[in-house]
């Protein structure tokens, strides 16, 4: 297990509180599902019980206790375990529910306080963007150290309220944790102490080429989500992704490195503080990527895209803060960008029919009210009130080029023609007057700044100097 330094920050008050700083991330796919204890009242499944049968028999709140070895679910694809309000299913050791690559869900429907707990679970085939465990996003379920890989699809779904604790999440078609639910409506998410590694086995991003739909978890719309404590590593794609309307984010004390895109890519969201965290070598095969077809563009380990602090979505917090986390051996630092085409109602927003949380309906962002005030501001995800200090930057010496670079920047605004954001004005603002701010930071190795648009790339002094006055009181060495 790679040593993790973790550094405890007792934040001003107005901001996330800190919570206890915990130890290095646990191997969860070393050590396997946790073995619960047998409760007295469980009705005891053996290996070949049509366990879907007697969740339909038994009563809400029926503890099931899965005895050690190959549990199935029969040959129709449908096969699959409906839970009941407070309904448990607890692995002895060695207990497997394997869907045999015919069935295609583990546990469904939208029963509350279901608990799913040392088991592993593997072989079903989720189509794209459905997943195994919780496949319909029921409210308040506890996924706790499980074993969950080699399915197709995503691992699990999320719900209101569910807890996601120390869990193997790997080798899985599509994603380790997909947190999407039908109407939006995920609120209080915990994922910590997981294990998530090695996802998107099925390489969907070649097979549909921008459909941001890979990676070890992806999270859409969460209001309100703590990541802690996981190790996420060697992922196909991005670490953690976070797509279109999430708010509230605290990511701390986890150890992401080796994954082939961004360690953590929030993409117009809300409202997240990143703190003490180790990141380490991410990014390099997206970023050798780029330079070997000639884009510049500043790839980054942690990506915003059109995404910052905004203090009338409610919160525990009104900003992006990234502060106190080591970055090493990555192929870039911190990546803030806006697109100036994208914004609620225009072509080039990849997220189509969604709108900002601060204006009721997409219609509204339309010619001419949106060339003035209140939609001319509220009609775009803003890269704003991104706050980026007491981090450590290093990388070594094989870096050159295009790998060691911070970014800070907008296009020029093209499109469409009714577009009220046309030429410099968005890079202006992210550049100048958005309030994004480097400060006491300490840099090692050979590091350069994208600022205002991509045809800008300065050193240090420059970054630091007027115009520009960022990374006040950072060390370079």
């Amino acid at each position: 297990m790679p040593a993790f330094l973790v550094v405890l920050l007792m934040l001003a008050a107005g901001v996330v509180t800190a919570s206890p700083a915990s130890a290095a991330p646990a191997a969860a796919c070393a050590s396997g599902p946790e073995s619960p204890s047998k409760p007295d009242d469980a009705v005891v499944v053996a290996p070949g019980t049509d366990l879907s049968e007697k969740t339909r028999e038994l009563p809400a709140g029926t503890t099931f206790w899965l005895t050690g070895g190959k549990h199935t679910l029969g040959q129709d694809e449908y096969g699959q375990i409906i839970p009941k309000d407070g309904n448990a299913y607890l692995g002895a050791p060695g207990a497997v529910l394997d869907g045999g690559g015919v069935n295609r869900y583990a546990f469904t429907q939208q029963a509350r306080d279901v608990v799913i707990r040392g088991l592993t679970i593997r072989g079903f085939a989720a189509p794209r963007d459905q997943g195994v465990v919780n496949h319909d996003s029921g409210e308040h379920w506890t996924i706790e150290g499980n074993t969950i890989e080699g399915n197709r699809g995503a691992a699990m779904m999320a719900g209101p309220r569910q807890r996601i604790l120390r869990n193997c999440l790997r080798d899985n078609g599509q994603y380790g944790i997909n947190a999407y639910r039908a109407g939006d409506g995920i609120t209080g998410l915990l994922v910590e102490g997981n294990e998530i590694t090695g996802n998107n086995t099925d390489d969907w991003e070649t097979k549909v080429p921008g459909c941001g739909c890979s990676g070890g978890a992806k999270f859409w719309a969460v209001d309100g989500a703590d990541i802690r404590g996981n190790w996420v590593h060697h992922n196909h794609g991005a670490g953690l992704w976070a797509d279109t309307n999430n708010n509230d984010f605290l990511i701390e004390d986890n150890l992401i490195e080796d994954n082939e895109a961004e360690a953590l890519f929030y993409e117009i969201s809300y409202n997240l503080v990143v703190r003490d965290n180790t990141f380490r070598r991410n990014t390099l095969v997206q970023g050798r990527a780029f330079a070997a077809r000639g884009d510049d563009f500043p790839v980054g380990t942690i990506y915003l895209s059109e995404s910052g602090g905004e203090p009338r979505v409610p919160a525990r917090t009104s900003s992006v803060e990234i502060v106190d986390n080591v970055f090493e051996d990555n192929w870039a630092g911190i990546t803030a960008w806006e697109n100036a085409d994208r914004f609620c109602n225009s072509p080039a927003n990849t997220s189509s029919g969604s709108c900002t949380r601060l204006v009721p309906s997409v219609s509204s962002c339309s010619s001419p009210g949106i060339a003035s005030r209140p939609l001319h501001d509220d009609c775009r995800w803003k890269t704003q009130r991104v706050s980026i200090h007491g981090n450590k930057f290093s990388h070594g010496s094989s870096c050159t080029g295009l790998c060691g670079r911070m970014g800070l920047l907008a296009n020029f605004g093209t499109y469409p023609e009714w577009s009220p954001y046309r030429g410099a004005v968005v890079s202006d603002a992210v550049t100048f007057r958005q309030e994004n701010r480097w400060y006491d930071n300490a840099y090692s190795g050979s590091w350069r700044f994208v600022v205002h648009d991509t045809s800008r790339t300065v050193g240090a002094s420059v970054w630091q100097g007027a115009p520009y006055s960022q990374d006040a009181g950072s060390s370079f060495g």
